[in-house]
């Protein structure tokens, strides 16, 4: 395996770093609850559990 003769500097390593970033979380509003969720995922309403606008589990409740 290969290894660094020497140290590489902070500067060089931050410079290769850059482009890591967080992005946000991408919202939508379900058009049958007009609740605003994280896209892709299931959400609560009411105590029921909703996905793509339609009732999944009818009384759900999550565990912890």
């Amino acid at each position: 395996m290969a290894h660094p003769k020497r140290r590489h500097s902070t500067t060089r390593r931050d410079k290769r770093r850059t482009h890591y970033k967080v992005e946000a979380v991408t919202l939508a509003t379900d058009s049958t609850t007009g609740e605003v969720h994280e896209r892709h995922h299931a959400h609560v309403f009411e105590g029921n559990l909703f996905y793509r606008g339609k009732m999944i589990v009818e009384g759900y409740r999550p565990t912890v």
